[in-house]
């Protein structure tokens, strides 16, 4: 049995019990059954049956986004918008996802040859608790448009959440489609073993990842993973401050820094770095910690007291090892997991800080004499999943987005995008394109099919 505890605060508020082995077990049986009637399915109805899926999430964007709140703290607006945004993914797999079954080849005049997009089969879908709608909306929208059936393990951090977005998703499908499970670590690693699950979607820590690599692979199924980042940020010279740091705090700040694509280090040109810094720490200091229901607060709690417990470390040591506190810096003396946004000016390449996720409202400031060193510096690292650049230079706009090699790379807007982009994950982020239609073809198989007719008697 796990606790709930409010992060606004501190207060037990419930419990998640794991499924049992026999429940696991259950719910990838429910769905290898159902598979071959779902995967038989035409692909007009499957997508029919999605888009029913996406209208029901978005009649109910009001309660599913005070539901995130009241369980990671995220606020309230931000909350609701996700929710949103799991339908619109919903809704778009339900018309990308029926375009591309396959393709016509050029052989002989008497015979015919296609290539098929079949599904896969069993699909365990691992989400993370930090934005948990988009992340299980995404996958599991590709994965049942395309006729493979699940079985979600949304993050006990956020199971009920998770559970409830998986229950309007699984009302509009067959029994057996979509199975949902609660649970921590150790049910996520009873589907990574389980030979009958054909793939393993994971988003979440690149510890956990690893693991679920060696696990499926081991048995010879197919892992997707999009892991943990130290996305970096490149301030050129020549910006405009006040711009820059708006970029900064939105990439650093932004559901208290608990994102995947959060700006985790800051590389500032000299030049700029005195009129950076200032507007980055009054933006910092403008950001008031409360409860994430308020409209008026601009900064909600850490998920939980470990995460908290985390960040005040990684801070703490970096202090430690020279850096300046120009913003936060610690812990706040008060009921929940609250941190605030933090500046801090002077950081190198040594401390933690720089290297593992830290996961927090946390913008870590390096300054470089070029924006060839700060280029270098964010290049480097075991992380490959996002990065920014600021720059009122063309060229080295197009330098950064040959040099940086992650899975996106961003001019001049810290977050955003046209949908429908998709990217591998490098080095300790992941594998596996997780998002955009190329996910789609993630979790299809090719097949080749030659038919001729047979010779008359």
């Amino acid at each position: 049995m796990l606790d709930v505890v409010d992060p606004a605060t501190g207060e037990r508020v419930g419990e998640v019990v794991p499924a049992t082995e026999e429940e696991v077990a259950g719910a990838v049986a429910a769905a290898d059954a159902a598979r071959t009637a779902w995967r038989r399915t035409p692909p007009g109805e499957r997508a029919a049956a999605v888009r029913a899926a996406a209208a029901a999430v978005l009649a109910d964007v009001d309660e599913l986004g005070a539901l995130l709140t009241a369980t990671t703290g995220r606020l309230l607006g931000q909350a609701r918008a996700s929710a949103e945004v799991a339908a619109e993914l919903l809704e778009e797999a339900a018309v990308t996802g029926v375009l591309d079954t396959g393709r016509s080849l050029g052989g002989s005049v008497d015979a015919v040859d296609v290539v098929r997009r079949e599904p896969r089969g069993v699909v365990a879908v691992l989400t993370p608790w930090n934005d948990p709608y988009p992340a299980a909306a995404g996958l599991l929208a590709a994965a049942l448009v395309t006729g493979n059936t699940v079985v979600h393990k949304p993050s006990e951090r956020s199971a009920r959440a998770g559970h409830e977005l998986a229950r309007r998703i699984a009302g509009a499908l067959p029994d057996g489609v979509l199975n949902v499970l609660a649970g921590d670590g150790a049910t996520g690693a009873a589907l990574a073993a389980d030979p009958r699950v054909h793939v393993v979607a994971h988003v979440g820590s690149t510890a956990t990842g690893r693991r679920i690599a060696a696990s499926v692979g081991a048995r010879g199924g197919r892992a997707l993973l999009e892991n943990g980042g130290k996305d970096p940020l490149v301030v050129d010279a020549g910006v405009d401050p006040a711009w820059a740091a708006q970029q900064v705090a939105v990439g650093a700040f932004t559901n208290t820094g608990q994102l995947c694509t959060a700006v985790e280090r800051v590389y500032v040109h000299e030049d700029v770095a005195d009129a950076v810094l200032a507007e980055l720490v009054a933006l910092a200091d403008g950001l008031s910690p409360g409860d994430p229901s308020d409209p008026a607060t601009g900064l909600g709690p850490l998920v939980d007291e470990r995460q908290l417990a985390l960040v005040d470390e990684h801070v703490r040591e970096a202090v430690d090892a020279g850096a300046r506190v120009l913003a936060g810096g610690s812990r706040l003396d008060r009921p929940g997991s609250f941190y605030p946004a933090t500046v801090l000016d002077g950081c190198t390449d040594g401390m933690r800080l720089m290297t593992e996720e830290t996961f927090g409202p946390v913008a870590a400031v390096t300054r470089v004499a070029s924006f060839a060193e700060g280029l270098a510096l964010a290049a480097a690292g075991d992380y490959g999943l996002a990065a920014t650049v600021l720059t009122p230079s063309t060229a080295h706009a197009l330098e950064a987005a040959e040099a940086l090699e992650v899975g996106t790379v961003k001019v001049n807007a810290v977050f955003g995008g046209a949908p429908g982009g998709s990217a591998d994950p490098r080095r300790g982020s992941g594998q596996g394109r997780g998002f955009g239609p190329d996910l789609l073809g993630e979790l299809t198989a090719l097949k080749a099919v030659h038919l001729e007719a047979a010779p008359t008697a």
